[in-house]
């Protein structure tokens, strides 16, 4: 699983990193940085969901 995010849609809302902390970082310069491109299998229904949740459709996730 390959996760990747569209700097010129994101907007820096935050809800992936409120849902998965551990793949996500938002700083405080309101740069979202993902910290695991390649997140564990036992994380995919966490990510899909963060995905799904981005308000802007900035977030993508490729097997």
């Amino acid at each position: 699983m390959q996760l990747k995010v569209d700097r010129d849609l994101c907007e820096a809302n935050g809800i992936c990193s409120g849902l998965v902390p551990s793949v996500f970082d938002l700083g405080d310069d309101d740069v979202l940085t993902i910290k695991q491109p390649s997140p564990p299998e036992d994380l995919r229904e966490q990510v899909e969901l963060a995905v799904v949740r981005c308000p802007r459709q900035a977030l993508s996730l490729t097997d």
